[in-house]
């Protein structure tokens, strides 16, 4: 059997096959609240035949959305709204849903990307708001600055996640994934560009390491045990003297000592100065490092386009499930494809099973 097609359990779950639909951000929620679009992409993807989605970078307080757009889970509202969702497309899938609870730090308050490029709405203008982070340093020199959060705002960021984290329970989700990547607020505290702090939180890597390992336990804590708790990371900020990949690893492995079943390698968006060797597979040798040092999943992404590629990337042990995003917005039926390429079987709805290719061995499992 191809390796992409192997079953695998993180944590508690257990998981079909190695492809998970890493999250996307749409940019096309109401004061936090999703909408037919989200149905209407989620419902899409829950029939791609991958083993897990993943629900977009979602908010746990209005704050700490990257743009108005951003869907939230910090009140009633939102939780209703994603709710109603949820149980349209587990009508007609069973595929487990992971929600990526996030805060955007210093890189909210913007645009949506196709208005104005995303750039940031400083408070002073009708639709922005005062960012905090970390440091009072701005993500971009013509930026507004962040206000530095104290011990009163960590705490209640803090305490925003365990209450996201309360509802994603509510609402029978099977797993979270923390952001800890692209530049955002857990990334922020972690990279010694964004943090400067001369408290606990700053300095040293432990100091830099505190606040996100914080928000995990308490998260951790908060969720049921039997389902899954795991992060994404940019294993470097590709600029020198950043976050980097021997500060990944130390990072990889606090997380495994206090529970995380899993790590999501990504990387860059702290700092606009980046220099990324963007192409295919850029970003595997940075999971491969983190693999080599824990004993939990480690998950691949970016640029992997390819069912043959991905293969690779796992017969060799780089790592131990791929994450398709942009892929699978080009082509929503990917792991179908993928699964006729390798001589493997995906699990589709019923209705679809008459598009049988000719000439191909059964593609769709009925189990």
């Amino acid at each position: 059997m191809a390796k992409l097609f192997e079953p695998i359990q993180v944590g508690g779950l257990k998981l079909s096959n190695r492809i998970v639909i890493a999250p996307m951000c749409q940019y096309s929620a109401q004061d936090g609240c999703m909408n037919d679009w989200h149905l209407s992409h989620l419902a899409s993807l829950s029939h791609s035949g991958a083993a897990a989605l993943t629900i977009e970078a979602t908010a746990v307080t209005p704050e700490g959305r990257i743009t108005s757009g951003d869907v939230g889970l910090y009140d009633d509202s939102c939780e209703a709204a994603l709710g109603k969702v949820l149980a349209s497309i587990r009508r007609w899938s069973d595929m487990p849903i992971i929600v990526q609870l996030g805060h955007a730090g210093r890189k909210a308050s913007c645009e949506k990307p196709w208005d104005n490029g995303g750039v940031q709405i400083p408070p002073s203008t009708i639709g922005g708001w005062q960012t905090v982070a970390p440091s009072a340093l701005p993500h971009a020199l013509h930026e507004n600055a962040p206000a530095p959060l104290d011990a009163k705002g960590l705490a209640k960021i803090r305490d925003a996640f365990v209450a996201a984290a309360r509802r994603t329970e509510a609402l029978d989700l099977d797993g979270i994934q923390l952001h800890a990547a692209h530049g955002y607020l857990l990334h922020q505290f972690l990279s010694p560009l964004s943090n400067i702090r001369s408290d606990t939180y700053g300095g040293s890597l432990e100091n830099r390491m505190r606040f996100p390992l914080e928000v995990f336990e308490a998260v951790r804590a908060a969720f049921p045990s039997h389902k899954p708790v795991t992060v994404r990371v940019s294993a470097s900020d590709w600029v020198e003297n950043g976050w980097d990949i021997e500060q990944t690893i130390a990072f990889a492995k606090a997380l495994e000592a206090v529970g995380c079943d899993g790590i999501h390698v990504s990387s860059g968006g702290l700092a606009p100065s980046q220099d990324i060797p963007v192409g295919p597979n850029y970003q595997v040798p940075l999971a491969h490092a983190v693999k080599a040092a824990v004993n939990i999943p480690v998950i691949a992404v970016g640029l992997i386009t390819e069912p043959q590629q991905a293969e690779s990337i796992l017969a060799t042990g780089d790592a131990d499930l791929i994450a398709i995003a942009r892929a699978a917005l080009y082509d929503p039926r990917w792991p179908w494809h993928a699964a006729a390429a390798l001589g493997a079987q995906v699990k589709a709805p019923p209705q679809y099973r008459r598009c049988q290719p000719h000439g191909l061995p059964d593609l769709f499992a009925r189990a």
